[in-house]
């Protein structure tokens, strides 16, 4: 534009363009460009001083001596002393010979008492089937061949089961017992007198039940209740 022209349009009331200010070169300051006084380098430069997301622990000045793999101290994907080749992190030292050899012996005495204890009350179990079905047998044996008398006022002491029982007989009664004719049997806590055959064949079925079988040929000594004489002291309790 001429000069001609711009007074002209200045008479007209327009005003000049006014000068732009000029920044001062930081090249001159002894400064990088885009860094302000005293502070940290700014665009891409500052981009490691973002802060923090959340629930992002905020960096700090030994993260950057830390390895990706150390963990808190350098070299931490290493390994570890006392570690193998081979062995998993945390296993230890690993057992020896002698140690597997123990623990396998301790293994098979707890397997052995355990199958012991199986076995036991197995047995036990069995034993106690065994007598239950021994004794409904023995109470159909038993049905009608009793001998007991009411009127039986002879008292035949005996021992059984570590105690001295008794059962009450006639004189007859009490002959033909001492002679091995007659038997005693416990039966559902009672004393029932019987046949020698009778007691033969309980004494098949369940032999425990068999309480009082006297020998004739016995001496008389081993049997010291047989005599009917035998006085029995009135303030003994049986």
């Amino acid at each position: 534009m001429s000069d001609t022209l711009r007074d002209q349009l200045l008479g007209l009331g327009f005003k000049s363009a006014p000068t732009p200010e000029r920044k001062p070169d930081a090249r001159r300051d002894g400064r990088p460009p885009n860094k302000p006084h005293g502070g940290r380098p700014q665009g891409k430069a500052a981009e490691g001083a973002r802060p923090p997301r959340d629930g992002q622990r905020p960096a700090r000045d030994g993260d950057a001596r830390r390895g990706p793999q150390g963990k808190g101290r350098p070299g931490g994907g290493g390994v570890r002393p006392g570690q193998g080749q081979g062995q998993k992190p945390g296993q230890g030292t690993p057992r020896s010979r002698e140690d597997i050899d123990l623990a396998k012996a301790y293994a098979i005495r707890a397997q052995k008492e355990k199958d012991d204890r199986i076995e036991a009350e197995r047995l036990k179990q069995e034993e106690a089937r065994v007598r239950r079905e021994a004794k409904v047998k023995l109470e159909e044996l038993l049905k009608g061949k009793a001998l007991n008398d009411e009127a039986a006022d002879i008292a035949r002491h005996f021992p059984y089961g570590g105690k001295i029982k008794r059962i009450y007989v006639t004189a007859d009664q009490l002959r033909q017992l001492n002679a091995g004719e007659l038997g005693v049997l416990q039966s559902n806590g009672r004393y029932l007198l019987v046949t020698a055959a009778v007691l033969d064949k309980a004494e098949a079925v369940f032999a425990p039940s068999v309480a009082l079988r006297v020998d004739p040929n016995a001496p008389a000594e081993d049997d010291p209740y047989a005599d009917p004489a035998y006085q029995v002291p009135d303030d003994l309790v049986w």
